[in-house]
């Protein structure tokens, strides 16, 4: 039996990861090194609020979300906990590979910080929006966007866990997604508020072609454990992968179903998920799963992978 970390992809614009910092010296110590690598405070990473700017909030966000996965993943292998595959959503990928020494830390957090640096969008142009589809089963979500020109199926989620309706993510420009929205019964897409970054759609080619310079810099490496893309149906196994990856990440749909299958066929069997972007309870996963967010979370997991006789790596992999 194996245990699997998904690590979620959301922008971690609200504080959180405040409890276990105060608990765990392993992630107090964490944030220390990532305020010196970044230049940012640790306030400014834990809590404080995020700034204006559409790119720097994003980078400090992103830094702030990236921050609390890997926290979680050292407060678990102090205590003898360790994955046996890794996956994640956009960010959460990202950060997966970082975990499975295909970069070191240093380099995913400089890589975030750069981020600060894309020019932000020019006011005069149209305004970018993400909304949630819960799309009938049965019934294709394509045939909900097709008729919207500048919106696109930015992320499948999968499945709920009553199997009636099936989770995507869209993106596109704000005006045509609210009217996607207001030509719909309610609920069925739903514009998510503060969220003005169409992600994983071709609107983000800009940042794509900023941050490109700043990914070929980094001298990836082949994963040291199964990495599991959130972009295709397949397992990074090499340097090249990983790269591919983090290029095409800003621009292509996301799939949480290829990560959680790909996970099972490789045997896991329990997860342990970090980050808002999979919440507890709605999905259809194929293996039970511990969401970390308090200290105590902490406790559920240790607990549970002994009982189980999951088997990892014994050591795990040094922090990079």
């Amino acid at each position: 039996m194996a245990l699997g970390y998904l690590l979620g992809g959301g922008v971690g614009t609200e504080p959180h990861g405040i409890e276990l910092h105060r608990a765990f010296p392993v992630m107090q110590r964490l944030y220390e090194q990532i305020a010196e690598w970044t230049g940012l405070t640790v306030g400014q990473i834990l809590e404080e609020e995020l700034p204006e700017g559409q790119e720097e909030r994003q980078s400090v966000g992103s830094i702030r979300e990236t921050a609390l996965a890997v926290a979680v993943h050292d407060i678990l292998a102090e205590q003898g906990v360790h994955p046996s595959v890794l996956g994640g959503l956009s960010l959460g990928a990202m950060t997966s590979s970082c975990l499975a020494g295909a970069l070191t830390r240093r380099e995913l957090f400089g890589l975030l910080r750069s981020t600060r640096l894309c020019p932000d969008p020019d006011p005069s142009d149209p305004a970018h929006a993400l909304a949630i589809a819960a799309v009938p089963a049965g019934q294709s979500v394509e045939a909900f966007v097709g008729g919207f020109e500048d919106v696109y199926v930015a992320g499948d989620m999968g499945d709920t866990a009553d199997g009636a309706l099936r989770i995507y993510m869209l993106g596109g420009l704000h005006e045509p997604m609210a009217a996607l929205a207001g030509s719909l019964p309610e609920g069925l897409v739903t514009l998510m508020p503060g969220r003005g970054i169409a992600q994983h759609t071709p609107l983000r080619a800009p940042y794509r072609t900023f941050v490109e310079p700043h990914i070929d810099a980094i001298g990836f490496a082949a994963p040291k454990l199964p990495v599991m893309s959130c972009l295709d149906r397949r397992q990074l196994a090499s340097g090249d992968d990983v790269r591919d990856l983090f290029t095409r990440n800003p621009t292509t749909s996301i799939s949480l179903p290829y990560v959680y299958e790909g996970m099972h066929e490789l045997g896991v069997q329990f997860g342990v998920v970090v980050g808002p972007a999979i919440p507890a309870g709605l999905l259809r996963l194929p293996f039970p799963v511990v969401h970390v967010e308090q200290p105590e979370h902490i406790e559920k997991v240790v607990s549970s992978v002994f009982e189980l006789g999951i088997e990892y790596p014994e050591k795990g992999l040094a922090p990079c």
